[in-house]
């Protein structure tokens, strides 16, 4: 399914909405601009199975550029457009773009790509003029708006945060089927599961070069619904646009939550919100307090889900679920799960170890890497794989996650995960964002450290310090608390909300 059947029914629809300014794409601009874009491609040079980049920030052209590799069989790379023009350059050179499309707010990293890219054969901006880029609004006007006789679907290439060394691509092998066919398995699972049809009206709150944002855009697209993107995520810029425009699904990760939580009682509650049937979260393991909060607030409309950009598997849960069982991210949808020791012997439920989950086939690869593809892979297994997450399951078959194996801190010997430190200072009336880290020890391996950043207006002092250490050993074990706390004035996250847990522990490794 695709675009295309709906700006035949309504053309006149919106696909895509602007929340800050309204400016809006509908599905006849959506197939067409689309379709002009995959044969200008194609009379560059680029066919089935080749690569080209995007660097944008969120905008209308996103989608159509999306929806162009769709259509072309093409892949696309959609760059995290926050790193500096080396990394950039890095993205797409190992990416193999034959062509990049840039946005003219982008221009500064896209002027000095130039001579780092050199196999990049076509460039486009859009949105303004760049240096040393055709006009991409005047190549594809002068193509013809004819659909490429092999519509067999495209997909994404897209890049990690890059936790270990440098990022690494996620690729997907394309299917055989033609674009506007039924059978993508994540459109079977989510699309029914929410509700998605043509009266839907979902919130994108997230950078659009992440995987969620872009992909669920593109089936939100597929059966009909319109997207509204913001320009980036403020708090009550987000309640606004829900109530503005009558939404009725969208998609956050906890981060999201925690501001949105942390504003002031009279701004929650001066929206109207009766329109937001389903709240999707994902990307990061949400603390209970929080998620009981949000219910709380919005209501039994949470819809958890735990995947990743790999597509090994999913899992979900929805609110009344997750009341029973607080703390799970489901039970698996799609693929069985299994629980590993680091040999690869299944584990019983209840005890914790690498959540594999397993498939028909292994279906990625990390691009140019095959070293980190095997060691995805169960050793015993080739058709189960693991992103390197910790948990256990219970004897119901819920998940529970851990945390990342490389997070984990062992100290004297013994197993911390931060995330259940991080998930009992979330909410501290006095800390804005925090992460739990270890660091060097020399009689214990390593210690556990609270990295903190104060709450606007909180004084970052020895009582503090004092205060978030007893409120820990207050509630979980006295082994797991931090031993001491660092005061900073910002921790690096990606736009999307990711803590970049390898920069911060560089300062103290």
């Amino acid at each position: 399914m695709y675009p295309g059947r709906y700006a035949k029914s309504s053309p006149d629809r919106p696909a895509v909405i602007m929340s800050d300014t309204g400016d809006t794409l509908t599905f006849a601009q959506l197939d067409e601009r689309s379709m002009r874009l995959a044969r200008l491609l194609y009379e560059r040079g680029l066919r089935r199975g080749d690569n080209f980049a995007l660097l944008s920030d969120n905008n209308l052209t996103v989608h159509e550029v999306y929806w162009a590799a769709q259509r072309s069989g093409l892949y696309i790379t959609a760059i995290n457009h926050h790193l500096n023009p080396a990394e950039i350059a890095y993205v797409v050179n190992d990416c193999g773009a034959k062509a990049l499309i840039v946005s003219a707010r982008k221009s500064e990293q896209a002027l000095l790509l130039a001579d780092q890219t050199p196999n990049v054969e076509s460039r486009f901006a859009f949105g303004g003029e760049v240096t040393g880029h055709e006009s991409y609004e005047t190549a594809i006007q002068a193509t013809d708006a004819v659909p490429l006789e092999d519509d067999r679907v495209g997909g994404d290439m897209l890049y990690s945060s890059g936790t270990t060394g440098l990022p690494k691509a996620i690729k997907l092998p394309l299917q055989e089927r033609g674009v506007d066919e039924e059978g993508d398995p994540f459109i079977d699972v989510f699309g029914p599961l929410y509700g998605w049809n043509t009266d839907t009206i979902y919130l994108c709150p997230a950078p659009l070069y992440h995987a969620a944002p872009l992909r669920f855009s593109g089936w939100v697209h597929a059966l009909g619904g319109t997207v509204v993107v913001m320009p980036s995520f403020e708090p009550l810029a987000a309640l606004e646009a829900i109530e503005r425009y009558h939404v009725t699904h969208s998609q956050w990760v906890p981060t999201m939550f925690v501001r949105m939580l942390k504003l002031p009682e009279e701004d929650r509650n001066r929206f109207d919100l009766s329109s937001h049937q389903i709240a999707i979260h994902a990307a990061a393991p949400c603390p209970v307090e929080v998620k009981q909060a949000m219910i709380d607030w919005w209501g039994p409309i949470l819809r958890e889900y735990y995947a990743s950009t790999e597509g090994i598997g999913v899992t979900l849960i929805s609110s009344e679920q997750w009341l029973e069982r607080p703390g799970s991210v489901g039970k698996a949808g799609l693929g069985i799960l299994h629980i590993c020791d680091d040999a690869g012997t299944e584990l019983p439920a209840g005890e914790i170890g690498l959540v594999y989950f397993e498939r028909e086939k292994l279906s990625f690869s990390y691009h140019n890497d095959p070293e980190k593809t095997r060691g995805a892979q169960h050793p015993d297994h080739d058709n189960w794989a693991t992103v390197g997450d910790v948990g256990r399951v219970d004897e119901d078959g819920f998940l529970f996650l851990s945390d990342r194996q490389a997070f984990m801190i062992i100290s004297g010997g013994v197993n911390i995960y931060p995330q259940e430190i991080e998930n009992v200072l979330t909410l501290h009336p006095k800390i804005f964002d925090l992460a739990v880290i270890g660091i060097p020890d020399d009689e214990m391996g390593e210690q556990v450290k609270a990295v903190v950043q104060p709450a606007p207006g909180v004084e970052p002092t020895p009582e503090l310090e004092r205060e978030i250490l007893d409120f820990v050993r207050e509630r979980i074990a006295h082994f797991k608390a931090p031993r001491s706390v660092d005061f900073v004035t910002e921790l690096p996250r990606t736009a999307t909300g990711k803590l970049q847990k390898n920069k911060l522990r560089a300062q103290y490794v």
